[in-house]
């Protein structure tokens, strides 16, 4: 019975984490993208697949016939000639005196159509009946295979099933399998760019705030009052309790170059300067840090609080100091918070890019452009618009790999094993 209660939380964990870690695995063996959507077959004869054709070994006769354009006047095309606004009597004649005709040229149309009694009055309606008459494959698209090969029948195009199997090869721009992501993401130079960015970036901000700072006020305050340490821990915990936007807007109008830093600056001579463009990668880590220590200032000081005062006692009768008491006491008897702490804040740091974004956005030029942030401007979010979902689930791969990997390390690093085993003295 009591498993039931577990219930719930299993459901969770397979819906918002093992099932999308699977998906994203799948989706990462794809090509998926914005141009192929995510449904089915789609074949598209835009420009690039007319050049892909060209260069390939398709019939040259062929391959004519289909970029070149002809205007009938077939059952289709009076059809919209008749739905049209053009005058009646245009539209008599036209039905009664073209229909079978085709002409090569739209200027060979125009000709045909300033002959009639009833020419079309404007350059507009010869342009409607341009529109209706015109056939040809060079822009066109197709859901189903049997669609282009109506097509084909239509401006009497005879095509083999070898060159219309290489026609459907090159015009299809639906997704497929694929490995060929994996090895873009390591022969693809800012893949390796990026990468260094974002081991600068967890390094230092990791090793400066999220453990080093909080470890330091951590130390800190647990020497001080009680009223003093409530104090002094609150204020950094103003941050992590800021909205994430209101956070960075803060920030970006203290380094704006009208901004309080560069008053301050401006007592010493420095000219006014735009802080966050000129080092943005202080920037995001004084960011990021901020919000980080404080997590790691409530789990040490926390841990602290735990150790037995009678240690610490025993300790400072025995003539320690208080560097001492924190090397021989206090630091290993916290290890257990600092491996949470650093196993923790690596996989956010590796992760999280809210605040690069709201600040930076990767820039300038991507320097800041960290995996986390290049994975959503791929999948999501890009100036281009060519989002690419297969890819950017690939790079999302690569992240959890190598999360798994610095887990490890953490794990090995702080002798996990050994945490692990009672001590000696309760044996």
């Amino acid at each position: 019975m009591a498993y039931w209660f577990l219930l719930p939380a299993a459901v969770s964990i397979i819906l918002f984490y093992v099932l999308p870690v699977i998906l994203t695995f799948v989706f990462s063996f794809t090509s998926m993208a914005s141009d192929t959507g995510i449904y089915g077959n789609h074949y598209v004869y835009s420009k690039n697949a007319i050049r892909a054709l060209e260069k390939s070994t398709l019939n040259r006769d062929i391959f004519k016939k289909i970029i070149e354009r002809k205007y009938v006047f077939d059952s289709e095309s009076l059809k919209i000639i008749s739905q049209s606004k053009i005058e009646k009597k245009t539209q008599t004649e036209i039905e009664e005196t073209l229909p079978g005709t085709v002409y090569s040229t739209e200027k060979a149309l125009f000709e045909a159509l300033d002959k009639l009694k009833n020419k079309p009055r404007s350059f507009r309606d010869k342009k409607i009946i341009s529109r209706a008459t015109i056939r040809s494959l060079n822009g066109e698209e197709f859901i189903e295979i049997s669609e282009m090969r109506v097509a084909f029948e239509k401006l009497q195009i005879e095509v083999g099933e070898e060159d219309f199997d290489l026609i459907t090869e090159v015009t299809n721009t639906s997704w497929h399998w694929t490995t060929k992501n994996y090895g873009e993401v390591f022969s693809n130079p800012d893949s390796w760019r990026i990468f260094k960015n974002t081991g600068l970036y967890v390094t230092l901000t990791l090793g400066l705030f999220n453990v080093g700072c909080a470890l330091i006020i951590a130390l800190l305050t647990f020497y001080m009052s009680l009223g003093q340490s409530k104090f002094f821990r609150s204020l950094w915990l103003i941050p992590r309790i800021s909205p994430s936007v209101l956070y960075v807007l803060l920030w970006r109008d203290l380094m704006d170059h009208s901004g309080f830093i560069s008053y301050v600056m401006g007592y010493f001579g420095v000219a006014p300067t735009n802080w966050m463009g000129e080092f943005p990668w202080v920037t995001i880590i004084v960011i990021n840090g901020f919000v980080g220590a404080s997590m790691g200032m409530i789990i040490f000081s926390s841990a602290m609080q735990a150790i037995p005062k009678s240690l610490l006692y025993a300790a400072s009768v025995d003539g320690a100091y208080m560097w001492q008491q924190i090397r021989r006491i206090i630091l290993p008897q916290i290890r257990w918070p600092i491996l949470f702490i650093a196993s923790y804040q690596t996989l956010s740091l590796l992760t999280s890019f809210e605040y690069i974004q709201l600040s930076t956005d990767g820039g300038p030029a991507r320097d800041t452009e960290v995996w986390a942030l290049h994975a959503f401007h791929t999948a999501l979010s890009n100036y281009w618009g060519n989002l690419r979902y297969g890819f950017g689930a690939t790079l999302s791969v690569v992240l959890v790999v190598i999360g798994i990997i610095a887990s490890i390390t953490y794990l090995k690093l702080f002798k996990f094993q050994v945490l692990l085993q009672e001590p000696p003295i309760e044996n």
